[in-house]
């Protein structure tokens, strides 16, 4: 029993969740008020009661979402958790700009509810959320997959904050769309959004990009130029592909986010950087470190909050939602307006999506304008990846790191223990499929001289043994 006796507020129009969560909340000790209407919740939070708020947004005589700020008004220190079947990212960016504590999508585990219950009862408190001008329904990012439903609650988390993001993830997996989302939707929505990529400035250049130059610092600055810093003062500075950056500006870099100024090129008075920093990559930073192509005490300053966006190929269940929005914006330039067939729809979730979201934009885009039936089915599908086929290569991602590997593999273990399948020695079951192949590969290659193959691994010829013998392998000459 965690409760300790206090009371949570429930309010949701389906009697089935409100049954549900009164059973669930009960057996974890806390006293539970259940109503299917906004006016009843409203009526109790006036009358002082409760500890705690869980709202649905869709109810009959009110939006719950309009609710928080009310409450917020007249009693500070009462939390609200939103949740909602309608899981859009403008869900989920609501909720944290008019001042809820958390926002859940439906459905929800019960176990991460319970989490969040103990977290906001025991959470100290903080100045309400700063609220933002109402928005229109427009979607910057697109999906209900887990996944993505993990990134609207973190991105929703940081409009209230200037915190320092870094987004990964393969080309097309929409980086730039977070990035935008996180400004335009942040403390810093009033100042330019300004984008530069690393990987489109040629080297010499890119230090004067960044921070300007004065007259005369080069051959052909006969003026005095403004750099991207500058130009994005009092908003948001997104730098594209960092992972391209090269060194000498990576140490520039650093010192700006270490003194919060910089100079231009050529120039010797200091300059404020007021700018809140926002950097993307495609690469695997931490092998760039290794590999010694990226400053290590960058990447810390850098990656103070990791946004990971997954590739199409980990999201399929968002693919038809996607297509459909893909369509839509389509019809709004001016295309035809098409839909797609079920056998469609089915033969998109099957291909492997090397461009992600960006490839499946292009297809329904190229679809709305050449193909003549209204529906879009299976064969024009087939036809049009068929053709696309050949040009894959050229804009496929890079190829995957073992890491990725590894934590791609691992995402099968981890969906079974949510599924409450029994998940057990893992962290020595995965050092083994790691070391078993790395192990036979390196004796291989060595032809089984354990002296050169410890080397090799630097290992301590005993502990090579010691090896061996646990994962019981034996030393055969020749393989692979």
């Amino acid at each position: 029993m965690t409760g300790a006796g206090r009371t949570i507020l429930v309010a949701d129009d389906d009697r089935a969740i409100r049954t549900v969560l009164t059973q669930a909340l009960g057996r974890s000790g806390y006293h539970v008020r259940a109503t299917s209407s906004a006016s009843t919740l409203w009526r109790w939070v006036e009358d002082g009661e409760g500890d705690l708020v869980i709202t649905d947004v869709v109810m009959p005589d009110e939006n719950g979402l309009d609710l928080v700020p009310r409450i917020r008004r007249i009693r500070p220190e009462l939390r609200v958790v939103v949740m909602s079947a309608q899981s859009t990212f403008m869900t989920a960016v609501k909720a944290a700009q008019r001042g809820a504590f958390e926002y859940l999508p439906k459905p929800f585990d019960l176990k991460e509810l319970l989490a969040v219950v103990e977290r906001a009862l025991a959470a100290p408190q903080a100045e309400a959320a700063e609220k933002g001008e109402e928005e229109g329904e427009k979607l910057p990012l697109v999906g209900r997959s887990p996944a993505m439903q993990d990134i609207y609650r973190t991105v929703a988390r940081l409009t209230t904050t200037d915190l320092t993001v870094m987004i990964t993830g393969e080309s097309g997996t929409g980086k730039e769309l977070v990035a935008r989302a996180l400004h335009d939707y942040g403390r810093r929505r009033g100042g330019p959004f300004v984008a530069i990529n690393m990987a489109a400035i040629p080297r010499e250049l890119i230090e004067s990009e960044l921070f300007g130059h004065e007259r005369g610092a080069f051959t052909g600055a006969l003026t005095r130029g403004v750099g991207r810093f500058e130009q994005a003062a009092g908003g948001t500075l997104f730098l594209d592909e960092i992972g391209d950056m090269p060194p000498e500006a990576q140490t520039r870099l650093l010192r700006v986010l270490q003194e919060g100024e910089f100079t231009a090129v050529g120039g010797r008075q200091p300059i404020k950087a007021n700018v809140r920093i926002i950097a993307a990559t495609h690469r695997d930073l931490r092998q760039s470190i290794r590999q010694g192509l990226f400053r290590e005490d960058l990447f810390y300053r850098l990656n103070v909050v990791p946004i990971r966006l997954p590739p199409l190929r980990e999201r399929t269940e968002d693919i038809p939602l996607l297509a459909r929005h893909f369509l839509d914006r389509a019809r709004a330039s001016g295309l035809p307006a098409k839909q797609l067939s079920q056998e469609a729809v089915e033969r998109l979730k099957r291909h492997g999506w090397p461009g992600n979201a960006r490839e499946l934009e292009n297809l329904m885009r190229r679809l709305a304008a050449l193909c003549p039936q209204e529906t879009i089915g299976a064969d024009a599908i087939e036809a049009e990846l068929a053709e696309a086929a050949p040009l894959a290569g050229s804009g496929a991602p890079e190829p995957e790191t073992l890491e990725q590997a590894v934590e791609r593999h691992l995402r099968a273990f981890v969906a079974a223990h949510r599924e409450g399948l029994p998940v057990r020695d893992l962290y020595d079951r995965v050092l083994a499929e790691v070391e078993r192949p790395l192990l036979r590969l390196v004796l291989s290659a060595t032809r089984g001289n354990q002296i050169k193959a410890a080397a090799m691994l630097g290992l301590n010829r005993n502990t090579l043994r010691k090896k061996l013998r646990e994962l019981d392998l034996p030393v055969v000459r020749g393989i692979g």
